[in-house]
């Protein structure tokens, strides 16, 4: 993984220059997200150097729970995506945070339910390091609060 200050994303497509970009195969395959705070969870817990590129997803979000976005559409930035399903944790993400201590299994078994997200990218745009994501729902009852 390469850490970008700002990434072109399509609508329909993902990430330019990512692997997965422009592959159909399944839903959910366009972009990843992943809580900072499972990342940082697993790494003290497990005496790790702190470094947030080790779950190979995509964007690394810090200060809201990615599960709850599941079958919602919300945005980064101006860039608006939706939930389509939760990242289950592969062997790929044990194999990489295994230790002599830890098997790859255990690892898996600590990132259930703290893998991440699995999104479609449903407008073009750009989203940068320190972008905020909201709910399409809450932008919505913001705007219509402002208008009133």
């Amino acid at each position: 993984m390469i850490e970008h200050q700002s990434v072109r994303v399509v609508a329909g497509s993902g990430i330019e220059g990512d692997r997965y970009f422009n592959c159909h195969d399944e839903a959910g395959q366009n972009i990843t997200l992943v809580e900072a705070e499972a990342i940082e969870g697993f790494l003290s817990e497990n005496q790790r150097t702190q470094d947030l590129s080790v779950s190979g997803r995509n964007l690394v979000t810090r200060g809201i729970r990615l599960n709850g976005l599941l079958g919602q559409e919300f945005f980064v930035g101006q860039v608006r995506l939706k939930g389509v399903e939760l990242c289950d944790p592969c062997l790929t993400l044990g194999e990489a945070l295994a230790s002599a201590t830890l098997s790859p299994a255990a690892v898996v078994k600590q990132f259930v339910k703290r893998g991440g997200l699995r999104a479609d990218v449903l407008s073009t745009g750009e989203i940068s390091v320190g972008a905020k994501l909201q709910s399409a729902a809450s932008l919505k009852k913001h705007i219509s609060s402002d208008c009133s």
